[in-house]
């Protein structure tokens, strides 16, 4: 159902919403609100049949799904859609896996939105890498382990050129978005960035849903770890001494097994 406003053109609205890391209980009430009374849902490739179910039938729903190297709608494309939708006077939900502004291009929309003129408001979601730790038990901070955390995503233009010194280590944490297909890219960039080859690594697959997993390993393990587990996005890796905290009952390997592995 359109909104109706007092001026001659409608008057609609963008929604950049964050979808969480998949469970559909972890959404907000706001997001669940939302979705229940939308006109138009453009929505990622994470975003799980369950919460999609939450939009009444007549939502019209736009798949914007992005894979490595393949995408399916360019981004400036995604942006023109959400403003012509809401200057048709529609309320559009744009539903993100995740937080829309981690590693979301949630930024770029609202710019764009706004300076289309277009009213867009940003409602947060659980974000991957709180999820995912929340389900292997794994704190990101911990008085014992860790004071900092820094969030780096794996997969992106000049991850070589990138400076990563000083973001995994001793009471540090590391989170990596997108970083499974660089798994070894990435291992001899932290190592040629100072990280210790033993440092511990978790690597966290299909956070909150029901085929998760936690695996665990040392740095220079990582890349063999993610071949031999057969590891799929979506993933996260978590660098450093939290990612030895867990549920002990969960499939992890066990570090004692694989001390060998470093010199």
């Amino acid at each position: 159902m359109k909104r109706t406003s007092n001026s001659t053109a409608p008057s609609g609205k963008v929604y950049l919403v964050g979808a969480g890391p998949g469970d559909p209980d972890l959404l907000t009430l706001k997001a669940a609100k939302l979705l229940q009374r939308a006109d138009v849902i453009v929505h990622d490739g994470l975003v799980s049949d369950e919460i999609l179910e939450l939009a009444p039938p007549s939502a019209r729903r736009f798949s914007v799904a992005k894979k490595r190297s393949l995408h399916s709608v360019a981004q400036d494309e995604i942006n023109a859609l959400l403003i012509n939708e809401a200057t048709k006077g529609q309320l559009v939900v744009r539903l993100k896996g995740g937080d829309p502004f981690i590693f979301g291009r949630g930024g770029e929309e609202a710019d764009d939105c706004m300076a289309a003129g277009v009213e867009v408001e940003v409602v947060p979601g659980i974000s991957a890498a709180l999820g995912c730790a929340a389900q292997a038990r794994m704190p990101l901070t911990h008085r014992d382990a860790s004071s900092a955390v820094s969030f780096v995503a794996g997969q992106c233009k000049g991850l070589s050129d990138q400076n990563w010194s000083g973001l995994a280590g001793k009471g540090r944490t590391l989170v990596i978005y997108m970083g499974v297909a660089n798994a070894e890219a990435i291992v001899e960039k932290l190592i040629a960035d100072g990280a210790a080859p033993d440092l511990p690594v978790a690597v966290l697959q299909n956070g909150t849903r029901s085929d998760f997993r936690a695996l665990r390993t040392l740095l220079t393990d990582l890349g063999d770890l993610v071949r031999r587990e057969n590891v799929q996005s979506p993933a996260l890796l978590v660098v450093g001494d939290v990612a030895r905290y867990g549920d002990a009952e969960e499939k992890f390997m066990e570090f004692a097994e694989i001390a060998g592995v470093v010199a």
